[in-house]
Parts: C-alpha cells; sequence; structure tokens
C-alpha cells in the first residue's frame, strides 16, 4: 500500500532557492513514509504564463540535464518515485510543459509533455508551450502503475481513459490553477466544483485512484485555490490540502482497491467500443 504525498506549495524568487526549499519538503515528506512524491505544476518557477513575454522563456531548462541529474540522485537516494513538474526547452524555439518520471532507483523513466494547452486571459499557455507529441504513456514504477497529466489536460475525459487502458491504477495530475480577481465573486465557487467534480468522476469513470495537487498563494493577479486532493475509485476525496497554506499531503493508497472497484462496476468490460468513431473527430454533425 504505497504512501503518496502531494506538495502544495508557493512561489519562490529564484529557481534554485524553490529547488532548495522543494528538496527540503521531498526529503520531509520521504521521512514520513511517502513513497510517491508530487510537484505542483512549473514547480521550480513562478506560473510565469500570465502575459506574453519573451523574456520569461529563459525560465526553461533543457531536459535530460543539471535539474533532472539532481532530481534522479533525489529520489535515488531517498527510495521514492517522483514526479516533477518542469519547463523544458527541447530545441530552437521549441518549449514544453513537462513532467519528469523518476523510478524509486532514481532512474529517470521518461517525460510527459503535456497535450492540452489552455489560452485565457491570465493562462497565456499556447504562446509558451508547444502541445505534447507523445500520446499518454504509463509508468510501471516500483510503487504502481501510474499515468501523469499536467493541469488543462485534467478536463478531458478521453485523456484519462486512455491512461486508465494503458494499465494506470493512480492518475496524479501536477496543477496551477486559480481564480482572477475579477472573476472570484461571481464564479469561484463554481469554477472550484467544476475543477474537483471533473477529476473525481476521472476515478469513478476509471475505477482509479486520482491525486491532484495544486499551487497556493498568489501571484501576479492569480489567487491559486490549493485544495489538493486525493479521490479514491468511488471518487470519494479521502484527503484535501487547505486553500492558503503550503502543506504536504499525505495519504496512503490501496492499490488492490482498483480491481476490486472494476469488478464490481465493470466499465471496461461494457464499453461500446465499435460505437465510438466519432470521438475522432473536431464535431459531430
Amino acid at each position: 500500500m504505497p504512501r503518496i504525498a502531494l506538495l502544495q506549495s508557493g512561489t519562490f524568487a529564484s529557481k534554485e532557492i524553490a529547488m532548495e526549499h522543494h528538496e527540503v519538503l521531498i526529503r520531509q515528506a520521504a521521512g514520513q513514509g511517502a513513497q510517491i512524491v508530487v510537484t505542483e505544476e512549473l514547480f521550480l518557477t513562478p506560473y510565469f504564463c500570465t502575459i506574453e513575454d519573451t523574456e520569461r522563456f529563459e525560465l526553461a531548462d533543457e531536459l535530460p540535464g543539471k535539474i533532472t541529474d539532481r532530481l534522479s540522485a533525489l529520489a535515488g537516494e531517498l527510495g521514492i518515485v517522483l514526479v516533477a513538474s518542469l519547463f523544458e526547452h527541447r530545441g530552437p524555439g521549441l518549449y514544453h510543459n513537462t513532467a519528469a518520471i523518476f523510478d524509486a532507483d532514481g532512474s529517470l523513466m521518461g517525460f510527459y509533455r503535456k497535450n492540452h494547452i489552455p489560452q485565457d486571459p491570465g493562462f497565456e499557455e499556447k504562446f509558451y508551450f508547444t502541445p505534447g507529441d507523445q500520446g499518454y504513456p504509463v509508468w510501471d514504477t516500483r510503487f504502481g502503475k501510474i499515468g501523469v497529466l499536467i493541469c488543462w489536460d485534467q478536463w478531458y475525459p478521453e485523456a484519462a481513459r486512455l491512461m486508465a487502458l494503458g494499465g494506470a491504477e493512480l492518475l496524479i495530475y501536477p496543477t496551477a490553477i486559480g481564480w482572477l480577481h475579477a472573476e472570484k465573486e461571481a464564479l469561484g465557487t463554481a469554477q472550484h466544483c467544476a475543477w474537483e467534480t471533473v477529476q473525481r468522476g476521472h476515478a469513478v469513470a476509471n475505477g482509479c485512484f486520482v491525486a491532484s495537487v495544486n499551487r497556493a498563494g498568489s501571484h501576479d493577479g492569480t489567487e491559486f485555490w490549493g485544495q489538493s486532493f486525493v479521490a479514491n475509485p468511488y471518487g470519494e476525496i479521502v484527503t484535501k490540502a487547505s486553500v492558503n497554506h503550503e502543506e504536504i499531503l499525505l495519504q496512503d493508497i490501496d492499490l488492490s482497491d482498483v480491481e476490486t472497484f472494476r469488478r464490481i462496476w465493470p466499465f471496461f468490460r461494457d464499453r461500446r467500443i465499435d460505437t465510438y468513431g466519432d470521438l475522432l473527430k473536431r464535431w459531430r454533425k
């Protein structure tokens, strides 16, 4: 029964300060028995996508590189599976919002590059990120089979389904989402409800665990709503963090519950795959 730790944190003055602070959090989580540790989205940097600014591309790192070497050594030393969300410079003018996955021996298993890229006021991500081109891989780690998706991906049932069909028992969503001040009073409660509900639905529809780790605090016009959580295959929230504070959110996950749930509610058995062809169309009309 692995223990997962979600590192709900804030924004730091520099990448080095963010790395040093998160190394402390990672060590604390491991010291509390965590075997899977997950950072928030783009944990080394501020959420920089609030405006379009070419100078902000300088925040990116080449992957693999020094940062993955450092994280790899940390995962191997502590014997943990580590999921770290990073800003990747892949090639000239080519940047991704990328999660690096490390197994408990410190090996870099690979990368997941965010597939769904939003474009909204305060979330100008299409300016910065190229969509991922590697599909929806599943990582068979020492402590379970995990799928990693990133923030805007969490709204898409197709992405969750494909990872579950690939064997994922646990879906992990590094996230940086919050309220814009102009919208919070009128829409804040509804927006958060939608975000939480859709992910709980992924847990139910796929009979798996879902872990979503968000930022906390305010930065550059966005008030991140924290409230990282873990949901079980019934969609029940089994643990949840605060709105405003940094936390190491810990939860034991019994992965045998996945098979038990899928035997009782056999959604995979009853899928009508012969009727879903239109899902490959942009619009059905």
